[in-house]
C-alpha cells in the first residue's frame, strides 16, 4: 500500500513537471504563471471543508498596514544611602512608535515594506507566516530613552527637588531591545483558519474553533552601563545590566466567530507553561561612595553648573562580574483578539497582542513590557 502510495506521489510529480513543460512551451511565461497560479488556488483549499472556508475569487492582494506599539521598562531598588532610607522607581516609556507599509502577493505569499513614521525612533523589524493551520511571527524592537520618569521617595531628597528628579535627563541613554517569537498550530485545520482572521488570504465561511498548541519565545536586553549613569547604577545596588531569556509551551483553544456574513472576530486563550525564566545580571562597582566624602559633595559655594560639571567629570563604574539566575516554572497566558470585515472585494482587520517580561536582582526588581496594535485595509485584484 505504501508503495503505491510512492507510485501516485511520483507520477503526480511527473505530471506536474509536464504541465509546467508544457505551459511554458506552449504560452511561454504568461501561460506558466497562469498554470501555476491555479495550482496554488488549488493548494490552498486542499483537504478543507469547503462549508466552512473558501478562497476569494480574486487571488492577488494589495494591502496597506498600519502599526502601532509601545514599550515600557519599569525599576524599582530599595536601599540606605548615608543613613536614609530610600526607594528608587527609575521608568521609562517610549513614545507611541508608528509605523507604515505596503504588501502585494497571491494567496498570501507576496512582499511588503515597512517604515517609521513617528515615535521613538527606534527600529521594529517583523517576520511572519500564517497559513490555514498554523501562524509563526518573530518581532525585534530596539529603542533607547534618555529621560526617564525617575521617582525616588526617600528623606535624603528635599521635597522640593523630587519634581527635578522626576525629569532626569541621561547624558548616556538607556538602551533596550526585545525579540519575541511565537508559533501555533491548530488541529481542526480543515474547519478553522488562523489565516481567515490575520492574513485573509481565505474565508471563513462558518463559526469553527479548533485546540491549540503552541510555543513562544522572550528575550530583553536592557543596558545603561556607562561612567555618567554610577550615580543611577549605585541607587540600582550596582546593576548596570540585565539580560533576559523566557521560553513556554502550551496547550488552548481558539474560535472563529462568524456572526454575519464577511465579519470574523477570531480569538485564542492558550495558558502556557514557562520552562525557561533566566536572568544575567551584570555588576558593576562605582566611585560614588567616594566622591559622596569628596569636601565638594557638600560645597554649597560651587554654583549647580560647575557642581554638575565636577560630579559628571569624575563618576565612573568598572565591571565587577556577572551572575546568571534561573527562576522556577511559571505559568502565563497567551491571549490575542482579531477582527476582520470583508465587503466585496475589499477587506478591513485590525489585532492587537500584549508582552510582559519580570527579572528579579537582590532587592531590586522590575519589569519590561511591549503592547502592539495592527491594522490592515486592502483590496483583492
Amino acid at each position: 500500500m505504501r508503495e503505491g502510495k510512492g507510485e501516485m506521489r511520483l507520477l503526480a510529480a511527473i505530471m506536474l513537471l509536464s504541465l509546467c513543460t508544457r505551459s511554458w512551451a506552449q504560452g511561454g511565461v504568461a501561460g506558466f504563471v497562469r498554470r501555476l497560479g491555479a495550482l496554488v488556488d488549488t493548494m490552498s483549499v486542499s483537504g478543507l471543508d469547503r462549508r466552512y472556508i473558501g478562497a476569494p475569487a480574486r487571488p492577488w492582494q494589495v494591502i496597506a498596514k498600519g502599526s502601532v506599539n509601545q514599550g515600557s521598562l519599569s525599576m524599582t531598588a530599595v536601599g540606605s544611602v548615608a543613613g536614609f532610607d530610600y526607594k528608587a522607581r527609575p521608568h521609562l516609556r517610549t513614545e507611541p512608535s508608528e509605523y507604515v507599509g505596503l504588501w502585494a502577493g497571491y494567496r498570501g505569499y507576496g512582499l511588503g515594506y515597512t517604515v517609521n513614521v513617528g515615535g521613538d525612533k527606534g527600529r521594529l523589524i517583523t517576520l511572519g507566516a500564517t497559513g490555514g493551520a498554523y501562524g509563526v511571527n518573530v518581532r525585534i524592537h530596539t529603542f533607547e530613552n534618555n529621560t526617564p520618569n525617575f521617582d525616588i521617595d526617600s528623606d535624603l531628597i528635599p521635597e522640593d527637588d523630587k519634581d527635578e528628579w522626576r525629569e532626569t535627563q541621561l547624558a548616556d541613554p538607556i538602551k533596550v531591545r526585545t525579540v519575541f517569537a511565537d508559533a501555533y498550530y491548530l488541529f481542526n485545520g480543515r474547519r478553522f483558519s488562523y489565516a481567515a482572521a490575520y492574513d485573509q488570504s481565505v474565508l471563513q465561511l462558518r463559526s469553527a474553533g479548533s485546540l491549540v498548541a503552541g510555543a513562544a519565545y522572550y528575550y530583553g536586553r536592557i543596558g545603561y552601563a556607562a561612567h555618567s549613569n554610577a550615580d543611577l547604577i549605585y541607587l540600582m545596588h550596582g546593576l548596570g545590566r540585565v539580560r533576559m531569556w523566557q521560553a513556554a509551551l502550551g496547550v488552548g483553544y481558539a474560535y472563529n466567530w462568524v456572526p454575519a456574513k464577511g465579519l470574523l472576530v477570531s480569538a485564542m486563550a492558550m495558558p502556557m507553561v514557562t520552562f525557561v525564566n533566566r536572568l544575567k545580571a551584570y555588576g558593576y562597582a562605582t566611585n560614588v561612595d567616594e566622591l559622596m566624602a569628596d569636601p565638594n559633595f557638600l560645597d554649597d559655594d560651587i554654583s549647580d553648573a560647575d557642581w554638575d560639571r565636577w560630579w559628571y567629570s569624575s563618576l565612573r563604574i568598572a565591571p565587577a562580574g556577572a551572575k546568571t539566575f534561573n527562576s522556577v516554572v511559571t505559568l502565563n497566558l497567551d491571549a490575542r483578539l482579531s477582527v476582520t470585515y470583508n465587503f466585496g472585494r475589499y477587506f478591513a482587520g485590525a489585532y492587537g497582542q500584549f508582552n510582559n517580561m519580570r527579572y528579579r536582582h537582590l532587592s531590586s526588581h522590575g519589569h519590561l513590557s511591549e503592547w502592539f496594535v495592527n491594522a490592515a485595509v486592502g483590496v483583492r485584484l
